[in-house]
């Protein structure tokens, strides 16, 4: 006897067809988002995203605003939950382990601490879907917990181009009370940084909302109010006077993206090499052909941003011991460093 198909329902077939996609990216606006193109707000939000891609995706009904698909010309406001669905897995969740070595500082049962080395991407995303430090821990590790976003033992991050130390979950115990710490604000993070000029005071705060500048998607910015972004604190304390740049630690009450490097450049110190802020360019200093070569020298001695996660402390999950973590400068900061105290050592004695 044939069997009689039963045509499903229009709700249904929706169903089936959005449990054949994954979630690539989701944006929750902040409450100060003024109305926006939907495929403007994601060209603002994905890095090295074309306009293509976006409104292919728009037509294909694979954007969705509070779980309803839209076209490409919907208006994002504020609170809107702004997800973009793709027939694949997005490729940080292939997640391919790979023997790269990991400089492990401490480890027991529970968790590690890496000291991980500039250049490294923490977790796989666009653009960087090997060699990450993922790659490594999951070659290295099995059965790794994983955080809020499926990342496997990843408890916090840091930049690219940022040096320094990491806590990494082996348990899942150890994953949420190290989370809940980071939450709370009862760890401590100090970094060392070189930022350019002549910080005034010998320590401060930093106060502001961090989120996406307006106009330049690769940016984050402080507001001024809450009406954007997400409030951070830094606080910071002068280490020693260079001339035309200053070393400076910084320690964390938040973790927002790129935090010192947009709270030193909000209160007119970047980092020094910092490209992607500015630092790049000779922000202090002198008009002598002989100081730009100093400073270029410099900068192909440390070719990133002049920062390191020099410190990390937290209590142990199981023992509740306090522990704390401390690593050298690298090389190559360390080197700019000394050539920096060498040239104003020089000046000052002009």
């Amino acid at each position: 006897m044939k069997r009689k198909e039963i045509p499903m329902k229009e709700d249904d077939q929706i169903e089936e067809a959005n449990q054949e996609l994954y979630e690539h990216y989701r944006f929750v606006a902040d409450k100060g988002q003024n109305p926006l193109r939907v495929d403007k707000y994601l060209m603002n939000l994905i890095e090295n995203v074309t306009r293509n891609k976006v409104q292919a995706a728009a037509k294909s009904g694979n954007i969705f605003v509070n779980d309803t698909p839209v076209k490409q010309n919907y208006k994002v406001k504020g609170g809107d939950v702004v997800k973009v669905l793709f027939e694949h897995p997005p490729y940080e969740f292939l997640l391919v382990p790979e023997n790269i070595p990991i400089d492990i500082v401490y480890e027991d049962d529970e968790l590690l601490v890496v000291n991980k080395p500039a250049g490294m991407v923490v977790h796989p995303g666009h653009g960087n879907y090997s060699g990450t430090l993922i790659n490594a821990l999951t070659f290295h590790f099995e059965n790794l917990p994983k955080n809020s976003s499926d990342r496997p033992g990843l408890v916090h991050r840091i930049d690219k181009d940022t040096s320094g130390l990491l806590v990494v979950a082996k348990t899942e115990h150890a994953m949420t009370h190290l989370a809940k710490q980071f939450f709370d604000k009862s760890s401590t993070r100090e970094y060392v940084a070189l930022v350019w000029g002549n910080v005034d005071e010998d320590e401060g705060t930093v106060e502001g909302f961090i989120g996406r500048h307006p106009k330049n998607r690769m940016q984050n910015t402080v507001f001024e109010d809450e009406s954007q972004g997400k409030p951070a604190v830094t606080h910071y304390k002068v280490l020693e006077r260079l001339g035309y740049v200053t070393l400076v630690s910084c320690k964390l009450e938040t973790g927002r993206t790129h935090q010192i490097r947009v709270h030193m450049k909000h209160i007119g110190h970047t980092l020094f090499n910092d490209e992607r802020y500015g630092g790049e360019k000779i922000l202090k200093g002198t008009t002598f052909t002989k100081y730009k070569q100093f400073v270029d020298n410099c900068f192909k001695i440390l070719p990133r941003q002049a920062l390191h996660a020099k410190t990390l402390g937290f209590e142990h999950p199981i023992t509740g011991k306090w522990l704390e973590f401390n690593t050298d400068i690298p090389e190559d900061m360390q080197k700019c460093i000394d050539k920096w105290r060498d040239y104003a050592k020089h000046r000052d004695m002009e």
